[in-house]
């Protein structure tokens, strides 16, 4: 496994290779925010019917709360409307940069039935921020109007409006949360089978990767996951993916073609749900040759540095996200010149 070109900590430990742990102490917000997942939100989404028709209800209550956190400051917003649903382009204050200087596609978190630019403005304007580079935040198309297919399909159509708008795919990192995390991986996976050059680096924070929710059903951290559970995990998938109850293994990026994939970084907390799918994809990567790191993160929520990106941890991870980003940039750029 390499480590210079995809930002890998120096911060080793005895878990595996390429996995690294964060050594600091747990934050006061950090452990607040803990104990409100685990005390107020896990409740109300265990207890919360997904289905079609309460869907919308549930994006609208957590938009309205999303709201209530400060905006992405420091950025301009350029709005973009593809059809069936719209991107917002973020880009540091004052620094109008070109897509073809590099661009980090992003997109969100929300179990493919929540969230959207709104929600998601914050992380993305700190990462526009950290890498100096515009950030295409996506607001694909979602359940119940969409599968995940659906939401997969809008991705690609949006990476094909970035290269036809003069991105460089050699300069371009696809990044995302949870849901948005399968989205990076599925939409790198297919981008090649549609024959389109492919991205520079992935990035996935807390990635949803592997919807075979069977499998995770006796996962050790089934009952430490501070708010993600493994039922409403199921029932997205049974609305989202099945089909007549039967699930297509393809649609689960850790069962790709990852060979052609690029250099990869995983985010996720230590007692997340959705370690199961890191630690996976991780094991898959490196056995098809992709260097990849996996940071495992003690005492963090599920996607932390979306939920609230300005926690010190929140802060600590973005940092990474950035430094991937360029070292993905510049090796690009240096084995250009060479």
């Amino acid at each position: 496994m390499t480590a210079k070109p995809i930002g890998q900590s120096e911060f080793q430990s005895d878990s595996g290779p390429g996995v690294v742990m964060n050594p600091d102490r747990t934050s006061l917000g950090a452990h607040a925010l803990h104990l409100a997942c685990k005390g107020v939100a896990a409740p109300i989404i265990r207890n919360y019917p997904i289905r079609p028709a309460t869907m919308p209800v549930a994006r609208v209550v957590v938009d309205r709360l999303a709201a209530l956190r400060p905006g992405g400051s420091g950025v301009e917003r350029e709005q973009v409307r593809l059809r069936g649903f719209r991107m917002e382009i973020l880009r540091p204050a004052g620094a109008r940069r070109s897509l073809r200087d590099g661009v980090v596609m992003y997109m969100h978190g929300g179990g493919f039935f929540l969230c959207g630019l709104d929600s998601h403005r914050p992380v993305a304007a700190s990462l526009a921020r950290r890498t100096g580079l515009p950030v295409v935040n996506v607001e694909y198309r979602q359940m119940p109007s969409a599968s995940i297919a659906g939401s997969i399909q809008d991705c690609l159509t949006a990476y094909r409006w970035l290269l036809s708008h003069g991105a460089d795919p050699a300069r371009t990192v696809f990044a995302g949360d949870s849901a948005g995390g399968f989205l990076t991986f599925a939409t790198a996976l297919r981008s090649a089978r549609s024959g389109l050059p492919g991205p520079a680096g992935l990035v996935g924070l807390s990635p949803l990767l592997d919807l075979e929710y069977r499998d995770k059903a006796d996962y050790v951290n089934v009952d430490r996951d501070a708010y993600i559970p493994w039922s409403q995990v199921r029932q997205m998938v049974r609305y989202g993916a099945e089909d007549g109850r039967r699930l297509d293994p393809e649609l689960s990026p850790v069962n790709g073609a990852l060979g052609g994939l690029p250099p990869a970084l995983l985010i996720v907390g230590e007692d997340e749900l959705l370690r199961y799918d890191c630690e996976l994809m991780a094991r898959r990567l490196t056995a098809a040759g992709v260097p990849n790191a996996l940071e495992l993160w003690r005492g963090q929520v599920h996607a932390f540095p979306s939920v609230l990106p300005n926690l010190p941890e929140s802060r600590a991870a973005l940092a990474r996200v950035a430094r991937f980003v360029r070292a993905r940039i510049e090796s690009e750029e240096v084995a250009r010149t060479a």
